[in-house]
């Protein structure tokens, strides 16, 4: 997965500059040194839950509609099961990162309420993108290729929109189920990203309250 190795490849790059940077190794007192650290941990929740919010809000509701509106419809089910596992994988990732470095700034036993609140919803954005990466995604795809070949029987899912297969699952029972079972774990997939999303939303109020512009 070359694109998440080059993401894992500019994290590593920030952390180093963070590290070699010449105050680091100044003669700072330890309370400089441990500022230091408190400043990286900043930048990369901050970087790495930007990042995860922008990409959700993409996709989720800009990036999707505007493929489904214009590519065929195999097209963009192919398209979507490439896109999708490294969508997940950088959202992932970056959650995780934000969630040990908040988690980190804000140790359990000394964190204020809203600040256990925030590190639980950091948890479930991870959680949520996890459970859609290895379990909704995979099972989505398997039955969508499904669906592909029963359609392509048909000569239909090269149109653009869903016009032509729902003219056809009328009339053949297997493409109807097929229909209700992908709707079905495709609507798990969307409601646990949507869960996600709504997760990061609310720390990125979180933040808002924090900033000093």
């Amino acid at each position: 997965m070359g694109w998440l190795t080059r993401f894992l490849g500019a994290l590593a790059f920030l952390a180093v500059g963070v590290i070699l940077s010449p105050e680091t190794f100044g003669s700072e007192s330890d309370g400089t040194q441990s500022s230091k650290l408190t400043a990286a941990l900043k930048l990369f929740h901050l970087l790495c839950f930007a990042t995860a919010w922008g990409a959700s809000l993409w996709v989720t509701f800009i990036g999707g509609i505007i493929m489904f509106k214009n590519l065929p419809r195999h097209t963009f089910g192919n398209l979507q099961s490439k896109m999708f596992p490294a969508y997940f994988s950088m959202v992932g990732v970056c959650c995780a990162v934000s969630t040990a470095s908040f988690g980190y700034l804000h140790p359990w036993k000394s964190s204020s309420t809203a600040e256990k609140y925030q590190l639980g919803f950091l948890l479930s954005a991870f959680a949520f993108s996890l459970t859609n990466l290895l379990v909704f995604t995979p099972m989505t795809i398997k039955v969508m290729k499904q669906r592909h070949k029963v359609e392509r029987e048909h000569n239909i899912g090269e149109e653009i929109g869903w016009s032509k297969n729902q003219e056809v699952a009328k009339v053949n029972p297997k493409l109807a189920a097929m229909n209700k079972k992908f709707g079905m774990i495709h609507g798990l997939s969307s409601l646990a990203n949507i869960m996600s999303f709504g997760s990061l939303a609310v720390h990125s109020l979180y933040l808002s309250g924090k900033m000093d512009l």
